[in-house]
């Protein structure tokens, strides 16, 4: 069956395990300090619109458009579980998002990932992010990488 890839509320018992999953990767790899999740809740929040990744049903990824004013959004919250890695499925989230962001006269995406993501790297240059300095309110971090694009 094909992956297909929905808006959805994150406030979902598979979507809140698949977010818990995302935390503790992140977590693994970068101190708690230096990690800006966003809860559940704060996904849920009217500025921002997630997208889930099904494989047959089961939560398999996710990613979300968090709007921070009429030009500019943020991508966050991007995860794909290790059984379905490789499959494009990141990529196809952030399409999905810069779509969106695209539809509603965004005129700009960045986000801030860890410097030890190499994969998400691979997945935002090929959809055309550049890297670039810190972006919104982050702090210049040698545990942050920066990248953006214009729409």
């Amino acid at each position: 069956m094909a992956i297909e890839i929905a808006i959805e509320t994150p406030l979902q018992d598979d979507v809140r395990g698949l977010v818990e999953e995302l935390n503790e990767t992140l977590l693994e790899l970068t101190p708690p300090e230096h990690c800006y999740h966003l809860t559940v809740e704060q996904m849920a929040g009217d500025d921002t619109t997630v997208f889930i990744a099904r494989d047959d049903g089961l939560a398999i990824g996710c990613g979300a458009l968090k709007r921070h004013d009429v030009a500019i959004g943020e991508v966050k919250r991007m995860y794909t579980r290790p059984s379905h890695r490789g499959r494009k499925i990141g990529a196809m989230i952030v399409e999905r998002v810069e779509a969106l962001a695209r539809n509603e006269g965004l005129k700009r995406l960045v986000l801030e990932t860890g410097d030890r993501h190499p994969a998400a790297w691979a997945v935002y240059e090929r959809a055309g992010f550049s890297r670039c300095g810190p972006v919104l309110d982050y702090p210049d971090s040698e545990w942050s990488v920066f990248y953006e694009k214009s729409l």
